[in-house]
């Protein structure tokens, strides 16, 4: 039991959860290991409200490399 793999899941001390992992799994069976647990395929429901689609990942990108110029730029004005 002791050497088996742990559930790989954050808790909410920030800590990783000590609980065995499902077998073939990653995670233990309160964290998404149990069978059917998780969101059906295609479900609409469970997708979140655009923050981590391709496009708004691409958005967050350049605007960090704008402001990443930006501040090298103040940097050789100094």
């Amino acid at each position: 039991m002791l050497a088996s793999p742990r559930c790989g899941a954050k808790i909410r001390c920030g800590e990783s959860c000590r609980s065995p992992a499902m077998r073939d799994k990653r995670r233990c069976r309160m964290h998404g290991g149990a069978p059917e647990s998780g969101a059906p395929e295609g479900n609409q429901n469970a997708r979140k409200q655009g923050r981590f689609t391709r496009v708004a990942i691409a958005e967050r990108k350049q605007i960090q490399a704008l402001l990443g110029d930006a501040r090298r730029l103040l940097q050789e004005l100094k």
